[in-house]
């Protein structure tokens, strides 16, 4: 069942790959926000998909996020989301992220509930 509250926690190590000038996001050998946001939102993702009716799924569709602290190459970053709205089909979570000196990103997601093969019949639909 959907309810507020529900939350799910992520972590990964900050490789190479995810670096902000391997990434193309930016000069530095940093962690991205393109990264920083993916963990983000698949934290948002889990934290309600055994909540959801069968061929249901969750898709992002906004991010207001502040990354406030750089992250180096081979820190661990662990990102949270938090259900904290529910209106109707749309979703809106607090998500967070941290490494080891503390908070490096907050702000909020939206996500909305849609029908699996309705979505992929819509988006297939703009090929015409």
């Amino acid at each position: 069942m959907l309810e507020v509250g529900l939350s799910k926690e992520l972590s990964e190590e900050v490789t190479k790959e995810k670096l902000a000038s391997a990434r193309g996001s930016g000069a530095l050998d940093v962690y991205a926000t393109p990264e920083m946001i993916t963990m983000m939102e698949k934290a948002a993702l889990l934290a309600v998909s055994n909540e959801l009716s069968e061929g249901d799924t969750t898709v992002g569709t906004a991010v207001n996020i502040k990354h406030t602290s750089p992250t180096v190459l081979g820190s661990t970053v662990r990102a949270t989301a938090r259900l904290i709205e529910i209106d109707g089909r749309r979703l809106l979570f607090e998500v967070k992220a941290f490494d080891e000196a503390g908070e490096i990103g907050s702000g909020t997601h939206e996500r909305f509930i849609v029908t699996i093969d309705k979505f992929l019949k819509k988006a297939e639909s703009k090929k015409a």
